[in-house]
């Protein structure tokens, strides 16, 4: 069945935050006493829900790893942000799916104020039927929450006209828990290892060769 409606997380697949993101996290890490100056070794707060990182990597119990989430946003949401930019040839990737016929969506664990900053700031708002993201509240941060909001808000009664993009494991296994197939994106933070361990049902290299996948479905 072809794929008409194309869900696609942000961060990694999108755009490129590491450096804002890495920032925020460091600020953040720095308040509790926690001194970090190789920002790559940070790569892997990109994508997934943050307290979940906050907790899996530095122990922090979920009360005070949600509290570090607003931590990280007294940067993030002043400055980090802004250190961000799509991907080359993202851009053509969208023109020509949307030329092809088909609806875009975004589906993301970012809060909704800062996704829809990000999206306009870079003008791909105009690209896209619905934009999904966590609430402010830090609920719907679980990718499967965010990929069931957009299916129930836009209407979409056959999931098997869906897929999901994205480049982390939680992109993946959060679109096989809402019953969607889901592509791994290999240039944004998940390896092909951690994409190919989530069960994705293809991966691709870049945006270009994900149009062409796409097309053919």
């Amino acid at each position: 069945m072809r794929k008409q409606h194309i869900f696609f997380d942000l961060d990694g697949t999108l755009t490129d935050s590491m450096p804002g993101i890495t920032r925020a996290v460091q600020y953040a890490l720095r308040h509790y006493g926690f001194i970090v100056e190789d920002l790559n070794t940070l790569r892997p707060f990109v994508g997934p829900p943050l307290h979940e990182s906050f907790m899996q990597y530095y122990d922090f119990p979920e009360p005070k790893a949600r509290e570090a989430v607003l931590v990280f946003r007294e940067y993030y949401n002043d400055i980090g942000w802004k250190q961000n930019a799509p991907y080359a040839g993202v851009e053509k990737m969208l023109t020509d799916l949307l030329d092809d016929g088909r609806r875009l969506y975004i589906a993301t664990s970012k809060p909704e104020g800062i996704a829809g900053r990000v999206l306009e700031h870079f003008d791909l708002t105009k690209y896209f039927t619905f934009v999904g993201a966590a609430k402010e509240d830090n609920t719907r941060i679980k990718k499967y929450d965010v990929i069931d909001y957009v299916v129930e808000s836009c209407g979409l009664p056959d999931k098997n006209e869906i897929v999901m993009v994205g480049d982390r494991s939680h992109d993946i296994a959060g679109a096989h828990i809402a019953g969607v197939e889901a592509i791994g994106v290999l240039y944004g933070y998940g390896s092909r290892e951690e994409l190919a361990g989530a069960g994705a049902d293809w991966l691709t290299d870049t945006p270009q060769t994900l149009t062409e996948l796409i097309k053919g479905m």
